[in-house]
């Protein structure tokens, strides 16, 4: 097994940044190094302590090396409707997303996008990703296969969707329960794929639906729950009609066992009282979307408010409802949105937020966010003076903090020199 030793500045996270200058919650070392093994980091430290004889080095002075980037909402097969002009968010599935999605019963096509998809990942420094498919199994299969191709780190499932779709994108309860346990046999658990059951909201899902997906929980209690809640306030009024036993939005998938800290609910926009308390109780996960929020006009996300609260939370680019694949142009915006809220995040929550947070996120903190000894080697490689204008500003930076906040505002995927996914450079 040979060994590798990536050399520069090394900084990830121990825990959430209290605020501005809260040293104590990451490393930080200037001249510092990795040591890979087998797709897994095996030391971590300065390069003077860490360096033997006879190994390789890759020296990648003087950018930053970070924890991979990850991101916890996306939908793979909407690479080719991302920015389409529409209303908000029940007009564009109707006119964009759901007529795409009819193209993927061709295997071709989904092993196509698959291929694009990955590659804009780990341009963009992503190294993992919880993704939606079609209903179509051939596209979570396409998806899982070049996953696996590419040795990373994913979760994913095809979506259930029974009613209010056209007739080509919808399955059956039992359809969707059978390539459900068909998909979760097949992958989940093998090398580094998960499963996730994603009935795709509660619009789209029959009671007798929710009942298959709550059947596959309790069958594989270990498998990832994905799906939308209070995204849009026109979406909460049609669930409200289509479920009117249930108590508020949330309380649909609750009722169905479908809440708790492998659940992952994107937007969580306008959560009722009741629904903030469950959310906490039960462990669930809100996943913030900024710039789909701000592209369909969907709302501001109360990031202080969920916090406070005690609810789990998580940060996602959303395409193609999202506007980008970047995590920094993510950070960006979700920095832009929550100030229109009175609400600031400094640069190491952000960023503590991309890497350890959303791995916490997922329950995945042991095998990938940070750059610990036994993580597995997801590593992205940052460089702050990537572009004039970046340059040009950190002239005049003095500070971490500060060099961190330029990557967020002013970075692209100009400013990832290089992705390493289990130790294998990817782009």
């Amino acid at each position: 097994m040979s060994t590798v030793l990536i050399r520069g500045r090394v900084l990830d996270f121990h825990r959430e940044p209290n605020g501005h200058g809260d040293e104590a919650a990451y490393r930080y070392i200037e001249d510092g190094a990795l040591q890979i093994e087998g797709g897994t980091i095996t030391a971590v430290g300065a390069f003077s302590e860490v360096v033997t004889e006879g190994v390789e080095i890759i020296d990648h002075r003087p950018h930053l090396l970070m924890p991979g980037f990850i991101d916890t909402h996306a939908h793979f097969p909407q690479m080719q409707v991302i920015a389409s002009w529409s209303a908000q968010l029940l007009d564009w599935l109707e006119d964009y997303t759901f007529p795409e999605e009819t193209r993927f019963s061709d295997s071709e096509h989904c092993e196509r996008i698959a291929g694009h998809f990955f590659n804009e990942l780990t341009r963009n420094g992503t190294t993992t990703a919880a993704t939606y498919c079609t209903v179509h199994k051939e596209s979570a299969e396409a998806f899982f296969e070049e996953a696996s191709r590419r040795n990373l780190r994913m979760i994913a499932g095809k979506v259930l969707m029974d009613r209010n779709a056209p007739e080509a994108l919808r399955d059956t309860p039992q359809s969707a329960y059978d390539d459900s346990k068909a998909l979760i046999e097949k992958w989940h658990g093998k090398g580094r794929s998960h499963y996730a059951v994603t009935p795709r909201f509660a619009i789209t899902s029959t009671p007798a639906q929710m009942e298959a997906a709550q059947a596959l929980v309790k069958e594989y209690p270990d498998v990832f729950i994905q799906t939308h809640l209070s995204e849009n306030k026109n979406e909460i009024a049609l669930t409200s009609e289509l479920y009117p036993a249930a108590r508020d939005y949330f309380d649909v998938y609750e009722t169905y066992d479908l809440v708790g800290p492998r659940s992952l609910f994107g937007h969580a926009i306008h959560l009722t009282d009741r629904e903030r308390g469950a959310m906490r109780d039960t462990q669930s996960v809100a996943v913030y979307c900024p710039t789909s929020n701000l592209f369909l006009g969907s709302g501001l996300y109360d990031e202080a408010g969920l916090r406070d609260g005690g609810i789990r939370r998580a940060i996602a680019t959303d395409v193609g409802g999202g506007t980008s694949y970047s995590m920094l142009r993510t950070l960006d915006e979700g920095y832009k949105a929550l100030q229109m809220r009175g609400q600031r995040l400094d640069s190491l929550q952000t960023f503590y937020w991309a890497t350890l947070g959303n791995a916490c996120a997922l329950g995945l903190e042991d095998k990938i966010g940070t750059l610990a000894a036994g993580s597995e080697a997801d590593i992205v490689v940052l460089d702050s003076r990537a572009t004039e204008v970046m340059a040009l500003r950190m002239e005049t930076v003095r500070s971490l903090q500060e060099e961190l906040f330029v990557l967020q505002t002013l970075g692209d995927d100009r400013a990832v020199v290089q992705t390493y996914a289990n130790g294998t450079a990817k782009k």
